[in-house]
């Protein structure tokens, strides 16, 4: 009987304790309106130890491990509540992929020590940006929704776009926070911010929506640009 009581016990603190994953993916689906799904995630550990485990998905050879979606593909994306809490209750620690483009926020990612020194420019310029994910190697910035062709438009412009520098616009995809992935933790270099609007007092800015603020993408292309041009490697590795 008391081990009885005990199954109960523990089974009652699992179900109140819910795991980081899933309230950062509701939160990304029901709060923000971004559609997402689950991403392929890492092997089991046990095969080649926590600290060599590569990508569930079938190709040995996969360029982001971890880092993309498998089964459901990309076009299963969505904000649907009861989808994303039955997808995350089977798969508790999948990583988290944002469908990018169309309404969902569209993004551009560039080699870590490149973006480090893009965000500083763009800080000094007194640029406000929006959510900033970072892995170990690689730093995206989200941007405002845009069309293949505003994004032609503004590359056209350019003498050089470096292929360290790489686009998620529609069809593509991101991993958000809190991931892991074959290039290590996905995290939050700049958390996101509700949009705002200034007091009537010129005091705290208002929040007018839970929805993240995001900048216009030609806002952040000039500094992107220059960052990954003068970064040491051409950054041609896919690697998130």
């Amino acid at each position: 009987m008391r081990e009885i009581l005990g199954r109960r016990r523990r089974l009652r603190l699992r179900r109140r304790v819910r795991p980081a994953q899933l309230d950062a993916v509701l939160t990304c689906a029901t709060a923000w309106q971004w559609p997402v799904l689950p991403g392929v995630g890492l092997e089991a550990a046990g095969g080649r130890g926590d600290r060599d485990r590569g990508c569930a998905c079938p190709d040995p050879e996969c360029a982001v491990p971890g880092a993309h979606p498998f089964d459901p593909g990309l076009l299963a994306a969505t904000t649907d509540e009861r989808m994303v809490r039955w997808w995350w209750a089977n798969r508790p620690t999948a990583p988290i992929v944002l469908a990018t483009g169309g309404r969902a926020p569209c993004a551009l990612s560039l080699p870590a020590v490149a973006a480090a020194r893009a965000l500083a420019e763009l800080d000094r310029m007194g640029v406000r940006l929006g959510p900033v994910v970072a892995t170990p190697t690689r730093w995206s910035l989200l941007v405002a929704p845009y069309t293949l062709e505003r994004l032609g438009e503004l590359l056209h412009a350019k003498d050089r776009v470096p292929s360290s520098l790489r686009f998620h616009g529609e069809g593509g995809y991101l991993v958000l926070p809190p991931s892991e992935v074959g290039a290590g933790q996905v995290r939050w270099e700049r958390a996101p911010s509700p949009i705002s609007r200034p007091r009537p007092d010129r005091g705290e800015p208002v929040p007018t929506s839970a929805t993240p603020w995001l900048p216009d993408v030609g806002a952040v292309l000039d500094a992107l640009v220059e960052a990954s041009n003068s970064a040491p490697d051409g950054g041609s590795r896919l690697a998130y």
